[in-house]
Parts: structure tokens; sequence; C-alpha cells
């Protein structure tokens, strides 16, 4: 057979009588049919599940079954397979049958040639015409269902476009391609507001001339765009015949909705017909309405990274004029922002820092500790020397949700301040000492030449008193010089609770003497800190000193020493005079003494300098609580040595 003539069909025959067979056999075939033949019920059923044939051919009686309930079942399984219901004799019980349960159509006997070919030939052309009208009717409904699919992908489009993309130009036009494509109108515009003038401007368009968009503006008032803009409803314009749209343009159909953001509406989204008068539907306005909302999400884009680069280019230029070194790392002290002075101290001003870790571009140990370390330190700033012996003062802040900002000022003339300041003072110093000392020696002479009477050993007290209270500022300020100067360069570890006992000790006399109460509580064992052991005695004799002093006979005066996490904690408190508390912010300060102290009282203003210093120079801490008339609480907190 050839293949011309298989395209006609194939045929599957269940019939139980054999002559019947043999004569649709001979005439199926050489009319170009391909036929199959099944004996069995069952053996129908697989060839059909195996292949399901063009047309059936079934007898009314089958071997073990019935020919119109087999039709039945299989009409369920498959309705659209043609079947021929061959009959023995014509009654209107089976031809109601034939009807009921859709069968194409029937034969009986006698059988003809033409009446065979005749059947067949209608029902396969009725069941072509069948899938035709089926495969039409599914492209009308799937119709509907593919353009929203086509919507839906140039909206994901157009918001993967708007998304990825900063260029505000490329993303409005595109966002009137799409408003043109999807409502299949011939033309697009996106008009915005110009606030000083109050009149429409073209920002992007699709169809239209340049020159037309570039000279293009439309008041708001008695216009279609105006009236968008003051009402904020969406415009459908279908005309029969063209209408002019104030000075515009004419347009058979249009559709402007309006572009919106927090209920203000600042532009308007349009499309039109020019030429052909193809009318808008409710549909396309629904569709503008969701493109315009990209818009709005557009130009705000645009306007959150124009604000952004102004805020950025505030920032550097703000940076740029500062003259102190600013250096910005996040939590994983990889580097966000150098400005152009640390660029310089560094030598970074060929390197590109940002995204690195702090450590890869700065070499300075004390730096890295100090940023890496960060929240495990007491203290957050220290003094760096870099290149040229320039010192710096580093500090760090916290900024939170980013990381750290490291300031770095340069002291280096107050250095050598300090520098000259401590010179002069210990040379002064230094050079009282010799005349002190000569007159002390003479006036402790006077008496010994001769009698000298009651005034006259008066005066001699008094001028020794005066000798020995300049001999101690002279001390005082050696002290001050040599801690402010760090002259003691060795550090070595130091038990805070055996030098307050030594103190103790030192003072058990004049305690003593003032009748006063002494305690002090420590713990059993104690953890030393990297000090200069004579400061901190030095700092603890000026603390109990002052307690002792300031203290009326009779008080009480306690000493704590403890250890907190990584802190050794000190505190002395007495039940003295107090301190004003106006007073308070100034007690550190060298030679203040406070206002309610005795004039008559020794001292010279420099022992809670000296006490300031010393902690300072230690990365300690010190702070006072009081109360006038009910004492002061000193409290001094040291870090303790690191294994």
């Amino acid at each position: 057979m050839s293949p011309a003539q298989q395209l006609k069909g194939r045929i599957l025959v269940l019939i139980s009588d054999s002559r019947v067979n043999r004569l649709l056999e001979n005439i199926l075939l050489s009319s170009g049919y391909e036929v199959t033949f099944c004996e069995e019920q069952h053996c129908a059923e697989k060839a059909i599940a195996l292949k399901v044939p063009t047309l059936l051919m079934l007898g009314e009686k089958l071997r073990g079954g019935n020919g119109l309930d087999f039709a039945q079942v299989l009409l369920r399984k498959y309705p659209g397979l043609p079947i021929i219901l061959f009959v023995e004799r014509e009654t209107p019980e089976i031809l109601k049958e034939i009807i009921r349960f859709g069968i194409s159509d029937y034969l009986c006997l006698p059988l003809r040639v033409d009446d065979i070919l005749t059947a067949v030939e209608n029902a396969l052309s009725k069941s072509q015409h069948n899938k035709q009208w089926v495969l039409l009717e599914a492209r009308r409904a799937t119709a509907s269902l593919q353009r929203k699919v086509d919507e839906l992908e140039t909206m994901t489009q157009l918001g993967h476009h708007i998304n990825g993309s900063l260029d505000l130009d490329s993303v409005l036009s595109s966002i009137v391609e799409a408003a043109v494509e999807l409502t299949g109108a011939e033309e697009g515009s996106l008009l915005l507001l110009d606030e000083e003038t109050g009149e429409l401007y073209m920002r992007a368009s699709r169809n239209f001339q340049e020159e037309f968009v570039s000279t293009f503006r439309l008041p708001t008032q008695d216009t279609l765009a105006g009236s968008v803009i003051q009402t904020g409803e969406a415009v459908l314009l279908d005309e029969s015949s063209p209408t002019k749209i104030k000075t515009a343009y004419l347009v058979h159909s249009l559709v402007y909705v309006p572009i919106a953001k927090d209920g203000r509406v600042f532009g308007v989204l349009g499309v039109d017909n020019r030429q052909k008068s193809l009318p808008f539907k409710a549909r396309d306005i629904k569709l503008l309405s969701a493109i315009a909302e990209f818009a709005v999400t557009a130009i705000e884009n645009a306007r959150l990274h124009e604000n952004t680069l102004l805020e950025r280019n505030k920032l550097s230029t703000i940076m740029s004029a500062i003259e102190d070194l600013v250096i910005v790392v996040d939590d994983q002290n990889q580097l966000v922002l150098v400005n152009e002075a640390a660029h310089s101290v560094f030598g970074l001003e060929d390197e590109d820092a940002t995204g690195k870790l702090f450590r890869d571009v700065f070499s300075q140990p004390e730096l890295i500790e100090l940023v890496e370390s960060a929240d495990k330190r007491n203290f957050n700033w220290l003094e760096v020397t870099l290149e040229g012996e320039r010192v710096y003062s580093a500090q760090i802040a916290p900024i939170p949700n980013l990381g750290l900002a490291i300031t770095l000022n340069d002291i280096t003339y107050l250095k050598r301040l300090d520098i000259i300041k401590t010179e002069f003072v210990n040379t002064v110093s230094h050079d009282l000492r010799s005349p002190l000392t000569a007159i002390m020696g003479y006036v402790d002479l006077i008496e010994r030449t001769g009698a000298v009477s009651e005034m006259q050993h008066d005066f001699i007290r008094r001028v020794q008193i005066s000798v020995q209270n300049i001999t101690n500022l002279v001390d005082d300020l050696l002290l001050l010089g040599r801690v402010e100067a760090d002259a003691d360069a060795a550090l070595e570890d130091v038990f805070l609770d055996q030098l307050i006992h030594f103190v103790s000790d030192q003072f058990s006399d004049q305690i003593k003497r003032h009748k006063h109460e002494y305690h002090y509580d420590h713990p059993d064992t104690f953890m030393p800190i990297r000090a200069h052991p004579t400061h901190i005695q030095h700092m603890i004799e000026n603390l109990l000193d002052n307690a002792v002093k300031y203290t009326p006979q009779g008080g009480v005066i306690t000493i704590s020493a403890k250890i907190e996490k990584d802190q050794a904690v000190m505190q002395i408190r007495d039940t003295g005079i107090g301190i004003p508390s106006l007073d308070l912010p100034y007690i550190f300060d060298k030679f203040y003494r406070a206002s309610n102290v005795d004039s008559d009282t020794v001292g010279t203003g420099l022992g809670l300098s000296i006490v300031k210093a010393v902690v300072d120079s230690h990365n300690g801490r010190i702070w006072v609580d009081s109360k006038l008339g009910q004492g002061s609480t000193f409290t001094v907190v040291f870090p303790l040595k690191k294994e």
C-alpha cells in the first residue's frame, strides 16, 4: 500500500461474522484504508489503547458481549472516536440507542459497496470536522489567556528593566513603548507637571516627532490631560470624528491615566489613535494604570538615586575639607571610608582601600589592636606616632548598624608644648631647690647664734612653714612633670592591694592622730596590673592624704579593692566635708581647690592633678561621688594585665 493510501485512515473492525469481515476487508483495502480485524473484545481494547484508530466498525453482537454496551464504554473514554455499528436488522429501538449513545452511523444487511464507503467517508468527515471545530474553539478560548500571558511577560520585563537601570530616560521610554504595545495604540506619551510653570511637558514618547516633543507644552486648565492632573481620574475618549485636544493634535480615540504618589498627581500616561478609529476599552485603562505604577517607581528610584549622589557628594566634600584623619570600618573590620587626609598621611593616594581589611592596609600594631579589640578594651583612644615623628590622638566611636569610626587628631604641637612646659617646670623647680635649702639652713642657724625673742621665734616658724610649702609645691610639680612625661619607661606587674597595705602603714600614725576609724576591704587573691609602682604609690598617697586631711576628727575612712571582670577597682570613701557640686567638674585641674576648703589647710592644689595624670597614663578611669557635709568617694579603675 502506498503512503498516499495510508493517509486515508486506519480502521479497526470488531465483527463476529466472518463473511462480513471478508467483504469489508476487500472493499476497504481496495479503497486505500488500513484495516485491522479483532475477534474478541479484549483484543480490540488493547489495540485501541495502543493506538486509537481513525474509525471503529463494531458489530451489534460480539462474542461474550454486546456491541452497544462496548460502544458506550469506548465513547466515554474516547469521545472523538467515530463508530459505525453493524446491525443484522434495522429497528426503531436500535436507531434510538445509536442516537442516544452518539454513534456516528450504522450498516445493516444486505451490504452494498457504496453504502459501506459512504458511511465510512461520512463518519471520517464528520470526525475531522468535529476535531477542527474543537481546535478552533480551543484557540478562541486560549487567545484571551495568551494575551494575558503576553501582558504579564511585558510587565515582568518592564519591571526587570526598571529595577536594573537608573537611566530614567531609557526606563520611561520603555514604559511608553509597553503602553503602546499592550493597548495596540498608534502613539504614546508620558507627560510630567512642571512645578514652576504649571504646564505639562512631554518627558517620553513613542511615534512622535522629536521637534514636536521638545516644544510640547500643555496647560492644565481646560485640557483633558489637565483634568487628569486636577481630578486624579482617568479619561477615555472615543469619538467617531477626530477631536482637537487644546492646541495639541487630532485623535480618534485616547486614554489618559494619572501618575500619582501619596495622593499627589504629578504626571499623565496616555495613548491615542490618530489615523485609525480603533476604540479603547476599560481594559486599556486598567493596563495603563498598572504601567503608570511602574512610572512612579522609576521616577522615585531616580529621585532617590539623585538624592543619594547629592548626599554622597556632600559627604565627600565634607570629608575632603576635614583636616583630621577619618577612617570608617564595618563590623567585619573592612574599610568603608578613608578621607583624603588619611590617604595622604598613610601614603594611600594611589590605592583604593575600600572593602579591604583594616590590617591589610594599615601596619601600625597599636591601631590594629585598637580597632580589632574595640569591644574588649576599657578605653577607646590612644596616641600613635607616625612617620616624621608626628603624634596623633586616635579615638574610636561605634556607628550603629555599620561598624566603627576612627578619628586621628594631630597633637604634635601639643606634645611639643607639653615638653617645653615640663622642661620649664623642671628647670624652675630644680633651680628653686638651692635657694630654698639655703633659706632653711640660715633660718635654723638664727636660733643657734643667740637667744631670740618670742616674736622673733614666731617669725622664724612662719618662714619655715612658708619655705616648706614652697618645697612641697616644687616636689609636686616635679612629680607631676615626671608622670605626664612618663619618665619611668619600664612597666611592672603591680598588685594594687599590696601597695594599698604599704601606704596605709605609712599613714597609720596620721590616722590615729586624727582619731579616724580606718577599714580596708579586699579579696584573698588579687590580679596584677601593668604599671609604674612609684606612680601608683603616689596616687594612693594623695587620695588617702586628702581623705585624712579633709575629714574631721573621729571620721571613718574606708578603702576597698576588688576585681570586676578584666578590671581592678579601688574605692576610697570618707565622711569628710565633701565637695560642692559646682566644684566637682574642676577638682582634677591644676592648682584648683574646692571653695569650702579652709585657707589654713595646707595644700598645693596639685594632689588630684597628679592622681588624674597617673590614672590617664595607665589607661584607667577615675571619678568622684560627693555630698556636701557627708563625704566623698573616689573610684579608680585599671585594666588587668593581659595573659
